[in-house]
């Protein structure tokens, strides 16, 4: 996977039509007959991302994974609304994931350094911003655990840090009020994992369940978030791509 090698503070849209002219010249040709496989065999994605739609996190790479290996939907925050809420986005990319593509994992991803959970700790921040404001009342019970658990002159980042993983532990259990996701947990069919992307050091930290910690990820059997009720295997979650 190839990045832009502009610097990101003037890039431009000018940057971004030379980038997809070379993408058209010199990428796509290598990558011709995957994409003429893809179209004729249609996506089969085995996992669906849920991630924050920060800039500086980029799922495929983060995973290494290729066109058509994963399914991603990305907002301000990572955040996935309680089902039965007004219908949006999110729940629309939830159901066709599992229903239509079938993926046997879902992972809800956070970040360090993340806008949206810096915003919960200072509201001020989002003066003007309604629609924002009201979006990230989604997290708004990461912020009470958070205000209950941690100290109140604990230092900045250890505050965000903490945030930024209880706003993914919520955002799991939201995501378990989505019926065809306590279908697919109840029948052995579906996944949940967990994970929070560092940007300072480009590792990634997994939730367990079982212990309610986050632990750095382990290639060969990363930690489960929320297994299936009859503990059937999920597909393996393809880290690199083949």
């Amino acid at each position: 996977m190839t990045t832009n090698q502009a610097n990101p503070e003037t890039l431009s849209v000018r940057d971004m039509a030379r980038g997809v002219a070379r993408f058209q010249d010199e990428i796509y040709p290598r990558e011709q007959a995957l994409y003429r496989k893809l179209i004729h065999d249609g996506q089969k994605p085995k996992a669906l991302m849920i991630s924050c739609a920060d800039s500086r996190v980029i799922p495929e790479m983060i995973t290494q994974c290729g066109p058509g290996e994963l399914f991603v939907c990305r907002n301000a925050g990572n955040i996935v609304p309680p089902f039965g809420q007004k219908t949006g986005g999110v729940a629309s990319v939830i159901e066709y994931a599992v229903l239509a593509l079938g993926v046997r994992d879902i992972i809800v991803c956070g970040h360090s350094d993340c806008g949206a959970m810096g915003a919960l700790l200072h509201p001020e921040k989002l003066e003007g911003m309604p629609n924002v404001a009201a979006w990230l009342h989604h997290s708004q019970a990461a912020q009470d655990i958070v205000k209950q658990t941690l100290r109140c002159d604990a230092p900045e980042q250890e505050r965000h840090c903490a945030l930024a993983k209880e706003n993914v532990i919520v955002q799991i259990n939201h995501l378990r009020t989505h019926p065809s996701v306590a279908a697919g947990l109840a029948t052995g069919k579906l996944t949940l994992h967990g994970w929070l992307f560092e940007l300072e050091h480009g590792s990634v930290l997994a939730y367990d369940g079982d212990t309610g910690l986050f632990a750095p990820m382990d290639d060969d059997t990363p930690p489960v978030a929320v297994a299936p009720r009859n503990g059937a295997a999920s597909a393996a979650l393809p880290l690199a791509a083949e």
